[in-house]
């Protein structure tokens, strides 16, 4: 067995009154590291290869298991996403209970328990430990992988990429992996839609199989248990699982560029750009030089409201509400990255100025001031993070995980408040390549991208899709010799039923419903010729908006009160959308049309047809080339995807519609249409 003293911190400050004068000209001497008393944690291992480790916290009656997995990643390949869904999965059933009765039994004693790939984790109260236990492996031993749960959690998965190309948090984030690990590498590997087709059942179990092994795992116990009665308990409910030989794995390390790269994801029409600064770094866990490099991040942008990148971009130039960075350790490769978000117009100088203070940290020394500054911060949030078990416990596992000294911990404070200025430079000139970093931007392509080509090595920006890819712009067909916008457009109207039905509709009612952040909703949208036009958003009995145009006001009802408009940007859209069937208006209203050529989308060829509203404003719509229907329209802040036509009264009505947009994307049923309905100027009031 083997016992390690860990952290229970007391900080007690003294301060006394002396009668000597005190020299204020003179910046106090720095006092010596505090003292930490360290609690205990203690370990032990089964026979079947298991590492146990228990943190005793008697205060409340709550007991953890936290059961993790040390493995090599792996490269998933063409199926990327299968080992997440692996370790979801786990959880949805097993050989002796449904999804239904673990949800069951976990609520009943009011319990947690979750699964993923690199383990599991359970709580309860401690009178309910062993009907935990008993759930808990289950679920390790006898996972069942229900092929119908599978299905649910991918298309659960697939519906959360479908966001992603609208949010450009997002793109940043997957184009920044993907281009500092390589595709080649698990780090740089993204989930996509095209992934998500290739997961198979099979993939899954092969997972299981190869990696839940007792001989790589850690159990750790936190809370009303003591190691006798831990010993006791494990020995009980783990020492039937099979230890066996899990893969072993290797990889190339990703190295920093030769020379500066500009990698660019387009998020069109973005009035602001995420930006970020990366490139790889080799440190790994317990490295001599992990706490000095923390210090050195820290004072460039680190958790401290006075780092230098936040009091750049934030206090001094105004671009930005926030600017971070980050220095990862990693057993594999690590990773720095300094990120913000700024306005389209100060993009590329929001770079310049992320490069300065990275060149900055490398040529100037910081003052002692700033040092001393950033190790009481770092202080204070270590003793902050002691009064956790839970931290405890995983500083624990992290001593047995990579061989740390028993003392790691307890000295980090000491290592800590002998960090020096000539330190924070060195670490700086070490692990900070502001010439070999790479340069990612998701943002306004037409406004920003050119704007960055001065940052390149090589004078080119690089071009990514939203989930990392190289993206190359897709040719537009040409279209049918003689074919223009009018011809698309008139066979479009054809296609849903003529012009002559089209002029009879006096008033049109539109019924939907959607799910929205786990709630349904009601979409209504009533429409009456020549202009009037009216919209409620309700759940349940309570409306939560309404938008009306009587044309001569526009209002709009939300929680956020009543606004009105008779003028301006608002009303003159509004007026444009209440127009019923606005393609038989397109001249009337000097809506210019052109016939761009011919694209896919969604798997379907479509012509592109770009509309140009007196405003300025442009609007690109996909007309099917097939069937002539219209399958999607973009504007700058939205993307709208049409499907499953139906005849209502002799026209042809989309039943599914699907929006995308501010990183949102809404799924609309069409529940019902009704056409001429008699709806009377007097309905269209606000609630």
């Amino acid at each position: 067995m083997r016992k390690t003293s860990i952290f229970s911190l007391l900080a007690l400050f003294l301060f006394f009154t002396v009668d000597a004068q005190v020299d204020r000209s003179q910046r106090p001497e720095p006092g010596p590291a505090p003292e930490i008393q360290l609690g205990e944690f203690e370990s032990f291992e089964l026979d079947n290869g298991l590492q146990v480790i228990v943190v005793e916290n008697r205060q409340v009656p709550v007991v953890s298991f936290q059961l993790s997995l040390d493995l090599d990643p792996v490269f998933e390949g063409d199926a990327k996403g299968y080992v997440s869904l692996a370790g979801s999965l786990m959880r949805e059933g097993t050989t002796n209970r449904s999804k239904q009765e673990i949800d069951e039994a976990i609520d009943f004693i009011g319990a947690s328990l979750s699964t993923s790939s690199s383990g599991i984790f359970a709580s309860s109260l401690t009178r309910h430990q062993d009907v935990l236990l008993d759930l808990m492996t289950d679920i390790l031993y006898n996972p069942s992988f229900p092929e119908e749960e599978l299905e649910r959690l991918i298309n659960q998965t697939r519906s959360g990429l479908a966001t992603v190309q609208n949010d450009a948090s997002a793109m940043a984030s997957n184009v920044a992996r993907a281009v500092t690990y390589g595709h080649d590498h698990p780090y740089g590997e993204i989930t996509t839609e095209e992934s998500l087709e290739n997961v198979s059942l099979d993939l899954i179990r092969q997972y299981y199989e190869d990696h839940f092994k007792p001989n790589v795992a850690y159990l750790v116990i936190v809370g009303d248990m003591g190691v006798e009665e831990a010993r006791e308990v494990t020995e009980r409910y783990f020492a039937s699982w099979e230890a066996g030989e899990v893969p072993q794995r290797t990889f190339p390390t990703p190295e920093p560029p030769e020379g500066r790269r500009v990698a660019f994801a387009n998020r069109a029409g973005a009035v602001q750009s995420v930006v970020a600064v990366t490139h790889p770094v080799v440190l790994t866990p317990g490295h001599e030089d992990a706490i000095k490099v923390s210090v050195m991040n820290s004072v460039l942008g680190g958790g401290a409201f006075s780092g230098r990148l936040m009091q750049n971009l934030r206090e001094d130039k105004g671009y930005t509400y926030g600017a971070r960075s980050s220095l990862s350790t990693d057993p594999l490769v690590g990773r720095f990255q300094a990120r913000t978000e700024v306005r389209n117009e100060v993009t590329d100088s929001t770079v310049t100025e992320i490069l300065y203070e990275m060149e900055r940290m490398i040529n100037e020394p910081i003052d002692q001031e700033s040092l001393e500054l950033t190790r009481n911060f770092m202080t204070g949030s270590f003793a902050r993070s002691l009064e956790s078990p839970q931290t405890i416990a995983r500083f624990a596992r992290n001593v047995l995980r990579y061989d740390l000294p028993d003392d790691y911990y307890a000295t980090y404070l000491e290592r800590l408040a002998a960090v020096t200025v000539d330190d924070v430079q060195e670490m700086a000139a070490k692990y900070l390549k502001p010439e070999n970093s790479i340069i990612v931007v998701a943002g306004n392509q037409d406004e920003v991208a050119e704007t960055l080509i001065p940052f390149s090595a090589t004078g080119e920006v690089e071009f990514y899709d939203a989930f990392g890819r190289p993206f190359v712009e897709a040719e537009l067909a040409a279209a049918p010799e003689g074919y223009t916008a009018e011809t698309v457009i008139e066979r479009y109207i054809e296609a849903i039923g003529g012009r002559d039905q089209l002029k009879r509709i006096e008033d049109l009612t539109q019924k939907m419903t959607a799910s929205l952040q786990g709630m349904q909703i009601q979409i209504n949208n009533y429409q009456k010729a020549p202009h009037y036009m009216l919209v409620n958003t309700k759940m349940g009995d309570m409306v939560l908006s309404q938008q009306l145009f009587d044309g001569e006001r526009f209002k709009v009802q939300s929680q956020m009160g009543l606004q009105e408009f008779s003028e301006g940007p608002e009303f003159e859209e509004m007026k444009l959308q209440a127009i019923m069937n606005m393609e038989l208006h397109y001249d009337e209203f000097d809506i210019q049309t052109e016939l761009l050529g011919v694209r896919p989308v969604n798997g379907r060829d479509a012509y592109k047809v770009e509309l140009t509203y007196p405003s300025g404003n442009h609007v690109q719509d996909y007309y099917c080339v097939e069937t002539g229907l219209k399958i999607k329209s973009a504007d700058m802040q939205s993307k709208s995807y049409f499907s499953e036509y139906k005849e209502v009264n002799g026209l042809m009505f989309p039943h599914e519609v699907r929006q995308e947009a501010g990183g949102q994307q809404i799924d609309m049923q069409v529940d019902a249409v009704e056409i001429n309905s008699g709806l009377e100027e007097s309905f269209f009031v606000i609630e």
